[in-house]
């Protein structure tokens, strides 16, 4: 017997600790879109989050989901490019249908996606972009994390930022993000002072439109691409010029897609990250079973919100937990 699918879409607004601030935006609040699948009396659900730098807005990306309602109630099995959905529209839809075939099949999701059963991952905590004062401050407050991201992209103070946090934390662990905020020059210039700090990896320093610079440059730290990284097609234009590249469900669009683009970096000796927008424990969960291969975890989105899902990720020592088959998968 058939049960009819029926979905339902919506934009929430998660109020944050404090402001998100990195070099070219602030945020005050997480806005993700939420995607439920009921068929057969169970739930499937899944949620993202809209990112201008990409743009798109929760109103753009649930009128996306809107022109396919059609094709994903009726039951049939669908990928996103079947669907021609892309980004945060095809994450929330992709995650909500890989939700509800766990529940209705009895299934945890690792199982069904053919991955390794998940265990805990060491996660960074991400500290905004601010003076020496405050970013050395909130390196203090994030005690139990031993690997901290460090948010820059603001010029030469940025390397002040990092002294400041390196007096403070001198056992953590560092890497950093400028977003886009450097050019190649600038990286050049910086790059003994973040070597000399402990830095492991600078994420995008370049803006993604100007980064051919850095094709061939050697350099004391490893290089992580972000914003110039989506899927799996793109990896193969990033050879020579990063390290690694962080993957983001919202940007790959879906699970699925994000394990596509794993499996593409392995094939290319690239290194993997594996990352969040702001977003709460529900788009942390599927994230964590892309990140079981990543060298680095970021997915602390839901450490900025002032209140997170019923029966949310944990978050225990420095390290995030798999989620529990009552949150997704």
């Amino acid at each position: 017997m058939s049960h009819q699918r029926q979905m339902y879409v919506e934009i929430e607004d998660w109020p944050l600790v404090r402001p998100f601030v990195i070099s070219r935006s602030r945020d005050l609040k997480a806005e993700v879109v939420v995607v439920r699948l009921l068929e057969g009396g169970v739930q499937g659900w899944g949620e993202s989050t809209p990112y201008a730098r990409y743009d798109e807005t929760p109103s753009s990306v649930v009128a996306s989901i809107e022109t396919r309602r059609a094709a994903i109630e009726s039951g049939a099995e669908v990928s996103m490019t079947e669907l021609g959905l892309q980004g945060a529209a095809a994450n929330a839809v992709d995650c909500a249908l890989i939700d509800l075939a766990c529940k209705r099949s009895r299934t945890p999701a690792w199982a069904l996606l053919n991955q390794r059963e998940p265990g805990p991952l060491l996660t960074t905590a991400t500290l905004v972009l601010g003076t020496p004062e405050a970013m050395a401050a909130e390196a203090r407050q994030y005690a139990e994390f031993r690997l901290l991201k460090v948010k820059l992209g603001a010029g030469d103070a940025d390397i002040a930022r990092l002294e400041a946090i390196r007096n403070v934390r001198p056992d953590a662990r560092l890497i950093c993000d400028a977003n886009e905020g450097w050019n190649v020059s600038q990286l050049e210039k910086y790059a003994d002072s973040l070597a000399r700090l402990g830095v492991e990896m600078v994420e995008q320093p370049c803006p993604a439109g100007a980064d051919d610079g850095l094709r061939g440059l050697k350099l004391p730290i490893a290089v992580c691409a972000d914003e110039s990284c989506h899927t799996a097609k793109d990896v193969e234009g990033l050879m020579g010029k990063y390290d690694l590249v962080n993957i983001k469900l919202d940007k790959a669009g879906g699970i699925r897609g994000a394990l596509e683009l794993a499996a593409s970096a392995q094939t290319h000796n690239m290194g993997i990250m594996v990352g969040c927008m702001l977003a709460t424990s529900l788009a942390m969960a599927p994230a964590v079973l892309v990140a079981q291969k990543a060298r680095y975890v970021d997915l602390d989105g839901p450490l900025a919100l002032t209140r997170d899902r019923k029966h949310p990720m944990t978050y225990r020592e420095g390290q995030v937990f798999p989620a529990r088959p009552d949150l997704w998968g």
